[in-house]
């Protein structure tokens, strides 16, 4: 009687600690749940780390496109830092796809649109957007790795055949009919046999083990998808009947995934029946079995994985896109599409660059080439990144951080913040030209460019700088390209006031000190700051006194003077 009391009290209090765990999950999730109602419009709140970051451009190399915006490109404009800004997902999903929605601009109205569409659902219905983010969370993250990285490896497994398993389990059976005569016979033959395929059974095992993570997030992401395709959102229509399609045909990678995805965990939870259940995977290899038939229908289902992937990662990124919005307070614009046939234009008012906490606007109608002069930190890159930054993602998440933007649809290119390639010995010089061929040949092409250039080949001697600068951004002036172009070489603005025409970033000083607007201005450069800035840091008088007699000697008669 005293056993059973016992075994009824730790009964109750195993059943107490499961349902207050129970109703502490409920709390957070609720709590969690309306956080996301509280917190829109707020920035970012992501920590990234080498561990949490690395399988983000997972899809995005995966799915290589004509026109994605390249390596130089996105390092130039810093787009990392931008893609965290936009970035709100709550799966690996959502952050995979919306990376590579950021380097994949589109080329036509079309996918735009239909994006737009998700985007002013999720803006307008908060009850729909905290719902599908709840069941992307669900799905959640595969470790460092992305999912592609674990598909690709699965012929690392090889053939996985179920035919030894099935054969070692019909073993026991000759066993099991000489039990009722030879006992003891049929006890030590059951013995031994077990022995043996808890054995190889482990053996096996860590083979398997690697590949959980990547099967349980394909669990997860059916079933998200499953219950995702329940809501109802005419927007979502498109994505919802090709997930339905994708699960209908992977249903049979689900038939008996219990015994794989609780395996992990029996043999910590302490769970009598887990501890029962893991002792007969051992004895009769039932998780190998069910996981050597997800392996086959896995491999025969990767394109439908990966559409579930895209039509999933799709809503997760118009979701972050709905909140980036929200948070920009200085406002943003739906950028309008231009069909000019054979002529380059760009209009943008009141634009402005999304990483600044207090950013000084500034517009521009260009409809040829753009060549900006001005002192030292006046602002010309900051206007160059900013404009380009615009123009991607006006073609990609159909936002712009202006007033108006208004423009035919781009190749996106630039060539700023090069630095010399040590490990493949070429010197700046030759990155720089390098990087300004490769926009060249792009324009040969005859494809319409916009494109942003720092500093034309900083890395040579100024006579065949200006020389071939000259002669590069002619080339990069006509019908079909537009050129941004920042530049020291005051020059350049008389040889190519042709091709090019001049705006200017100027500063103020006073009393002592230096200030700049970061104002656009019309015209080119008329003042120079770079030896002020030398006496306003604290250079020696005959150093700077010397360096303003030579400049100004050099500009009245063409002539340096030491």
């Amino acid at each position: 009687m005293a056993y059973f009391m016992v075994t009824a009290g730790i009964i109750l209090l195993l059943g107490a600690v499961v349902i207050r765990e129970m109703v502490q999950q409920s709390k957070r999730r609720k709590a969690f749940r309306q956080s996301l109602y509280d917190r829109f419009g707020e920035k970012p709140q992501h920590k990234y780390t080498v561990e949490n970051s690395q399988h983000i451009p997972g899809y995005y190399t995966r799915h290589p496109e004509d026109g994605q915006i390249d390596d130089i490109t996105w390092n130039d404009l810093n787009m990392d830092e931008i893609y965290r800004r936009i970035n709100y997902s709550l799966s690996a999903t959502g952050e995979e796809y919306l990376y590579y929605l950021l380097r994949s601009p589109r080329k036509d109205r079309i996918g735009l649109q239909h994006f737009e569409q998700l985007v002013d659902w999720f803006t307008k219905h908060a009850d729909d957007r905290v719902d599908m983010q709840m069941q992307l969370r669900e799905l959640g993250y595969t470790g460092k790795h992305s999912l592609y990285d674990y598909i690709e490896n699965l012929d690392a497994l090889g053939e996985r055949r179920n035919w030894k398993h099935h054969l070692m389990n019909a073993m026991y059976l000759p066993f099991l009919a000489l039990a009722p005569f030879y006992f003891s016979v049929a006890v030590a033959g059951i013995s031994v046999l077990g022995i043996w395929q808890i054995v190889s059974y482990f053996k096996d095992k860590r083979m398997m083990e690697p590949y959980i993570i990547s099967f349980a997030y394909i669990m997860r992401l059916i079933n998200s998808c499953e219950k995702i395709c329940g809501m109802q959102i005419p927007s979502c229509q498109t994505e919802f009947n090709v997930m339905r399609e994708c699960i209908q045909k992977m249903k049979g990678i689900r038939r008996g995934s219990f015994w794989v995805f609780t395996a992990s965990d029996s043999r910590t939870s302490g769970n009598p029946l887990e501890l029962i259940l893991d002792y007969l995977r051992m004895m009769f290899h039932v998780d190998l079995i069910i996981f050597n038939r997800m392996v086959k229908q896995l491999r025969l289902h990767v394109e439908d994985t990966d559409r579930l992937i895209a039509q999933a990662g799709l809503l997760e990124a118009a979701i972050s896109v709905s909140w980036f919005r929200a948070s920009l307070t200085e406002g943003y614009c739906l950028p309008e599409f231009t069909d000019c046939e054979g002529h380059a234009e760009l209009l943008m008012e009141e634009g402005y660059h999304v990483m600044l906490e207090h950013p000084v606007k500034n517009g521009i109608h260009a409809d040829k080439g753009v060549l900006l002069t001005g002192s030292n930190a006046s602002g010309k890159s900051t206007f160059l990144k900013m404009t380009a930054v615009n123009a991607l993602l006006a073609q990609t998440v159909h936002t712009c951080a202006a007033k108006t933007y208004r423009a035919p649809f781009y190749r996106i290119y630039s060539s700023m913040a090069l630095r010399d390639d040590l490990a493949g010995g070429e010197s700046y010089y030759i990155v720089e030209i390098k990087a300004l061929k490769r926009i060249l040949d792009a324009v040969q092409d005859g494809q319409r460019v916009l494109c942003f250039v720092d500093e034309v080949l900083r890395g040579t001697n100024t006579v065949e700088r200006i020389a071939a600068s000259t002669q590069i951004l002619k080339s990069l002036s006509g019908q079909n390209v537009l050129c941004v172009a920042a530049t020291h070489d005051i020059e350049l603005t008389e040889l190519l006031k042709a091709e090019f025409d001049n705006y200017h970033f100027e500063e103020e000083i006073k009393d002592g000190d230096i200030s700049f607007a970061y104002r656009l201005m019309e015209g080119k450069a008329t003042t120079r700051n770079a030896i002020r800035l030398l006496e306003l840091i604290g250079y020696s008088e005959e150093i700077t006194e010397n360096a303003f007699m030579s400049a100004n000697h050099f500009m009245s008669t063409g002539v340096w003077k030491a």
